[in-house]
């Protein structure tokens, strides 16, 4: 059952989707976070596709630190893996969570890591 803070994510996240669309040339890096894990994706809308995604349930990544922490080091591997796809800019999708804490960390280091957006 959705509680009353889902649903007003849910409603922001509609609200934003209804303008972020990611191409093949301009994909869509959305994150996801749960209480304990940070997910990130680079997503093609025009075909469905998961083109690269990250999170700190990968094997082999070893979570140190804070929420922030972890968040920034998934940034970090999100811009990595996509610049070795061939992609330098995307379109970011916050899905509706405020643009604060361990997704602010998650958009700052894709930035300094060569993504722009």
């Amino acid at each position: 059952m959705a509680t009353k803070k889902d649903n007003r994510r849910l409603k922001i996240k509609m609200r934003i989707r209804k303008r972020v669309v990611g191409t093949q040339d301009k994909p869509r890096l959305t994150v996801f976070r749960s209480n304990k894990e940070i997910y990130a994706q680079l997503i093609n809308d025009e075909s469905g596709k998961t083109l690269v995604s990250a999170s700190s349930l990968e094997k082999g990544f070893v979570k140190q630190g804070t929420k922030s922490e972890v968040a920034s080091n998934i940034g970090k591997i999100i811009a990595e893996k996509a610049i070795s796809a061939g992609f330098t800019t995307v379109v970011f999708d916050r899905n509706g969570y405020l643009y604060h804490g361990r997704v602010k960390a998650l958009a700052e280091a894709a930035r300094e890591n060569g993504l722009k957006f």
